[in-house]
C-alpha cells in the first residue's frame, strides 16, 4: 500500500523571492554581478596558479581545487535562482530538484573537506617542515584532493537519497530559492519523516563539526609552534601564510552555522530565504577576495600574471 501512495508530487514550485516583488530586478542585478565576480575571481586564481611555476606547490593545488568546487557549487544553484527572479514560472521537476540537491551538497561538502586538508597542509608546513616534501608529495596532495571530492560526493548521495526516498504529498511550494532540505521536509508526509530529518541533520552537522574541529586542532599546534619562533619577523611570516585560510574558514563556518545550527522556533519563511543567501551567494563571493588580498605570494603572482598579459601597462594589485 505504501508503494501506491509514493510521491504524488511530480514537480515543485520554488517560491524564492516572490515575497519581494518590487526588489526582484534589483536582486537579480546584484546577484548576477556577485556571481560573475565569483566566477572571474576563482578563474583568475586558477589561471595564476597554473601560469606561475613558483605556485606549483600542494598549498596552491588545494587552492585551485577549492576554486573549482566553489565554481561548481555556485553553478548548481545561482543560474537557476537568477532565472527564477525574472520568471513567473518557477516550477522544477522532481528529478531536477534531486539533481540540484545532490550537486550542491556534494560541492559544498567538498569545499569543507578541502578547507580541512588545507589546514593540515599548513600544520605540516609549520610544525613538520623537514618532512613536508614527504608528507605533502604531489601524489599525496592529489590523493587528499581526490578523497575530498569522493567524500563530498558520498555526502551528497547520502543526503539526496534519504530526502527523495520520502513521499511528497503536497503542497508543492518550496519556500526557498533552491531545493534545500528543511523546506522539502515540510512537504513530505509519512511516519518516517522525523527520523529522516534527524538523521540528515546529524550527518550534516557531524561532518561540518568534524571538519571544523580538525581545523581547530591543526591551528592549535600551529600557534604553539609559531610562538616558539624566536624572531618577530619569522612569527609574522608564519602567521601570514595562514591568514587567508583562517579568514575563509571563519566566513565559511560562520555562515554555515547560521544555516545548520540556528535555533528552532517560529520565524518567517522570508527570513530563511535571506539567510540562505549568506551561504549560497555571499560566501563564494568573499572567498576569492580574501585569498587574493590576504595571500602575499598570490598577490605578487597575480601582478606578474597581469604584467605578462599587458606588458605595456603598470599593473598594481
Amino acid at each position: 500500500m505504501q508503494r501506491v501512495n509514493h510521491s504524488t508530487v511530480t514537480q515543485f514550485i520554488l517560491v524564492g523571492f516572490s515575497a519581494f516583488p518590487d526588489l526582484q530586478l534589483m536582486l537579480f542585478l546584484l546577484f548576477l554581478l556577485m556571481y560573475l565576480f565569483t566566477l572571474l575571481g576563482n578563474l583568475l586564481i586558477m589561471a595564476t596558479v597554473w601560469s606561475e611555476r613558483s605556485l606549483h606547490t600542494p598549498m596552491y593545488l588545494f587552492l585551485c581545487a577549492l576554486s573549482v568546487s566553489e565554481i561548481l557549487y555556485t553553478v548548481a544553484i545561482i543560474p537557476r535562482m537568477l532565472a527564477d527572479l525574472l520568471s513567473a514560472q518557477r516550477s522544477i521537476a522532481l528529478l531536477a530538484c534531486a539533481s540540484q540537491m545532490f550537486f550542491s551538497f556534494s560541492f559544498g561538502f567538498t569545499h569543507s573537506f578541502l578547507l580541512t586538508v588545507m589546514g593540515y597542509d599548513r600544520y605540516v608546513a609549520i610544525c613538520r617542515p623537514l618532512r613536508y616534501n614527504v608528507l605533502m608529495s604531489p601524489r599525496g596532495g592529489a590523493c587528499l584532493v581526490g578523497c575530498s571530492w569522493a567524500g563530498g560526493s558520498v555526502m551528497g548521495l547520502v543526503v539526496t537519497t534519504a530526502i527523495f526516498h520520502l513521499t511528497f504529498c503536497g503542497p508543492s511550494e518550496i519556500h526557498h530559492f533552491a531545493c534545500h532540505v528543511p523546506p522539502l521536509l515540510k512537504l513530505a508526509c509519512g511516519n518516517n519523516v522525523p527520523a529522516v530529518a534527524l538523521g540528515v541533520g546529524l550527518v550534516c552537522i557531524t561532518a561540518l563539526l568534524g571538519c571544523f574541529l580538525l581545523i581547530l586542532l591543526s591551528y592549535a599546534f600551529i600557534v604553539a609552534a609559531i610562538l616558539k619562533i624566536p624572531s618577530a619577523e619569522g612569527r609574522n611570516k608564519a602567521f601570514s601564510t595562514c591568514a587567508s585560510h583562517v579568514t575563509v574558514v571563519v566566513v565559511h563556518y560562520g555562515f554555515a552555522s547560521v544555516i545548520y545550527l540556528k535555533p528552532k522556533g517560529p520565524q518567517s519563511l522570508e527570513g530563511d530565504t535571506l539567510m540562505g543567501i549568506t551561504y549560497t551567494v555571499l560566501t563564494p563571493f568573499l572567498s576569492p577576495i580574501i585569498f587574493s588580498l590576504r595571500n602575499k605570494e598570490l598577490k605578487v603572482a597575480m601582478k606578474t600574471f597581469f604584467s605578462k598579459l599587458y606588458p605595456e601597462k603598470n599593473v598594481t594589485i
